[in-house]
């Protein structure tokens, strides 16, 4: 199991290289965490991690966002919250996306659950007393 406590925005570049490193042959990462808690802020940094320079930004009325990484490969970031049917996630070919081999990022995975394929890093993030966040990771 991972686990690591970020308690400033710059300590999340570690965090998110440690995460990737730590399950180099997982492409689906769904992120838990109440509303607020940092699931995009951490995703920015992933992104970076990945290669990307675009400007990551929750795709909240979208619902995926594509960005690319410097070698041009696809990274896929879906915001589920505001659907309102899992038919929604049928409408929008999640499966294309989560059967791509490239890097998925699931903000409100809850939404979807019973969609998620096995062998998934579930990410949740919690917001200690003194604001620190501590970034939990494991494989399903």
């Amino acid at each position: 199991m991972f686990s690591e406590k970020a308690d400033h925005l710059k300590a999340l570049k570690s965090v998110a290289k440690n995460l990737i490193s730590q399950f180099p042959d997982q492409r689906i990462f769904a992120f838990y965490g109440q509303m607020g808690v940092g699931k995009t802020t951490f995703i920015q940094s992933v992104c970076k991690t990945l290669g990307s320079e675009d400007v990551v930004t929750s795709p909240t009325f979208a619902l995926v966002n594509e960005y690319k990484t410097t070698e041009q490969k696809a990274i896929f970031h879906f915001d589920f919250y505001r659907i309102n049917k899992i038919e929604e996630a049928f409408d929008l070919g999640y499966e294309d996306y989560l059967y791509s081999g490239n890097y998925c990022f699931i903000e409100w995975p809850e939404m979807i659950e019973s969609l998620l394929p096995e062998n998934i890093v579930k990410v949740k993030i919690d917001v200690n007393e003194d604001g620190t966040r501590t970034i939990s990771a494991l494989k399903v």
